[in-house]
């Protein structure tokens, strides 16, 4: 069932799974500065009660909403006595991705490939005993260099494949930054590689890729043809909402998983009135990218 939701139903992907890296930023943009909490897992906590605002929003649902990305650590913590997983799944009927990855390497030949991923089967079994539907991990293209583009798609997919063999529908996320030179010819070289990778597959199990919005529209829609994509997704990559929306609209198979702008706008000093006001706007204005096309 949790599959047939992400595969067929009209909506977009929530990410909501800003890690270490980027909790901070988050909690600024959010209004609440390093300031106010004193150690990390002040800073987590502070996280949490962000994300358990927005999941327990009576806007955020699945009449929107077909998945959700979260890190590890929210996964492992409660919404009114049931873990994040098993509340968004009970309460709301929204299946969940877990992000896997523990950070990146520094950058060579033009990208940052993934760090590995300490205890990666016990992770994906505690996954599992959550409900968890599949899995999210995300390495950044910089520049065009077919070397290290080909080694980003070479480790995605060989995560990839021990994540499906779990039963799991792991989401492949090679981002182009939107600040690249030559992202066009990136993007167009990536997708030639994807091709390559996806005829090697052996498995019947299923992957979603999650795409920087390309520059070239519809770009990537072929790769749906291929049976085992279920779906092509986009991140907002930097983008304000407005702008990531509007080029969203353009790629007519492609629907939204977006982070920070999902969040814009929003504040933890919001009333409540104020802060739903917000994420309704926000949330219809993602969802009608995803299924409203230009």
């Amino acid at each position: 069932m949790k599959e047939e939701i992400i595969a067929s139903k009209k909506g977009f992907i929530a990410a909501l799974d800003q890690s270490g890296g980027s909790s901070a930023k988050t909690l600024s943009l959010y209004g609440i500065n390093e300031d106010m909490y004193h150690s990390e897992e002040e800073m987590f906590e502070e996280i949490h009660k962000m994300r358990k605002r927005i999941i327990t929003n009576k806007v955020f649902n699945n009449k929107y909403i077909l998945g959700v990305i979260i890190f590890k650590k929210t996964m492992e913590s409660k919404i009114d006595d049931l873990y994040t997983a098993e509340y968004l799944w009970e309460e709301k009927q929204i299946p969940t991705f877990l992000k896997i990855d523990v950070g990146l390497e520094n950058i060579d030949g033009g990208v940052q490939v993934l760090k590995d991923i300490p205890n990666l089967d016990e992770v994906l079994d505690e996954a599992i005993s959550h409900g968890v539907v599949g899995t999210k991990m995300r390495s950044v293209i910089h520049e065009y260099n077919e070397y290290g583009i080909k080694k980003v798609i070479e480790q995605q997919f060989n995560l990839a494949k021990k994540i499906m063999n779990k039963g799991l529908i792991p989401i492949i996320e090679p981002e182009v930054s939107i600040k690249a030179l030559n992202k066009e010819k990136i993007e167009m070289y990536l997708k030639e590689q994807i091709k390559i990778e996806l005829k090697k597959l052996k498995s019947n199990g299923k992957l979603i890729f999650k795409f920087t919005i390309p520059n070239k529209a519809n770009l990537y829609d072929e790769l749906l043809r291929n049976k085992n994509v279920l779906r092509i997704v986009a991140l907002s990559g930097g983008y304000k909402q407005e702008e990531a929306c509007k080029y969203l609209k353009e790629n007519k198979k492609m629907i939204a998983s977006f982070s920070r702008a999902l969040l814009e706008g929003l504040k933890y000093n919001q009333s409540e009135e104020e802060f739903t006001k917000q994420l309704e706007n926000s949330i219809i204005n993602i969802y009608n990218a995803s299924i409203k096309k230009n």
